[in-house]
């Protein structure tokens, strides 16, 4: 199995598969493909999962099923674009070295690595309904390929060293960091105008790495700029809407 990430601000991940290799991905994320990448739909991708693991995929706001591609009759070759600006780049996952991964960040793996859902119970009641921060957790043993927005910052922290981070902002952490969402008071939340402001709180041991431009936030920057005051008005409410989805998991 060749990996291939092509181009730069706009990265493209080329995955060139031999017969009898695999991949697993999550439903809808293919760009394009060889004719002979054969496509079949699973609940598990090799490893465990099977029936739990799809209904912990739809509680993260994800699908039941994943998308298996395999090449027939010759080599083969699947192909998944980014989203946004960012990076692509790959991580190794093995029993006991997982990872957390923002919702929409994981593209790609070998057979053998199981996505599912990873949340903290922190919120309740008022617009955040108590769901809590939702995440998405890789583990098994395999290669998985991840996707991120703009700008990449990691920091490797110490034992009980904590780093505050809009959630939004969160792009992956080692599974060995633990995380709490907190309301810091004194200062206005820029999304709901309340009093206070919502922030993941990380604490190491292990590595995070956060991401300079969420899709959330570079909507609300720009949507001053889309026109007359209906139009902010809209924007604002898809960027409501995409807060809530990208970061809690949930439509609205």
């Amino acid at each position: 199995m060749q990996a291939n990430v092509k181009g730069t601000t706009m990265p493209v991940l080329e995955m060139v598969l031999e017969p009898g290799e695999a991949l697993v991905s999550t439903h809808g994320d293919l760009s394009w493909m060889t004719a002979n990448m054969q496509m079949s739909q699973k609940t598990n991708t090799g490893g465990s999962g099977g029936l739990l693991g799809g209904l912990k995929r739809i509680a993260g706001g994800g699908g039941f099923f994943l998308t298996r591609y395999e090449p027939q009759g010759g080599q083969g070759m699947v192909t998944f674009a980014s989203k946004v600006p960012g990076r692509i780049f790959p991580i190794e996952v093995s029993p006991g070295h997982g990872y957390v991964v923002h919702r929409h960040g994981w593209l790609c793996g070998t057979p053998g690595i199981t996505p599912s859902v990873c949340l903290q119970q922190t919120f309740r009641g008022g617009l955040w309904g108590g769901e809590g921060f939702v995440l998405q957790k890789l583990e098994g043993e395999g290669q998985a390929w991840v996707e991120m927005s703009g700008e990449i910052a990691t920091y490797d922290l110490a034992q009980g060293q904590s780093l505050l981070a809009h959630p939004g902002h969160v792009g992956m952490f080692t599974d060995t960091v633990s995380f709490s969402v907190v309301r810091l008071p004194g200062i206005a939340n820029r999304f709901f105008g309340a009093d206070g402001h919502h922030v993941v709180t990380l604490t190491g041991p292990g590595t995070i790495w956060l991401q300079s431009m969420p899709l959330p936030v570079l909507a609300h920057a720009l949507s001053e700029y889309l026109g007359g005051e209906d139009r902010r008005e809209a924007v604002g409410g898809g960027v409501v809407g995409g807060v809530l989805g990208n970061v809690l998991g949930r439509q609205v």
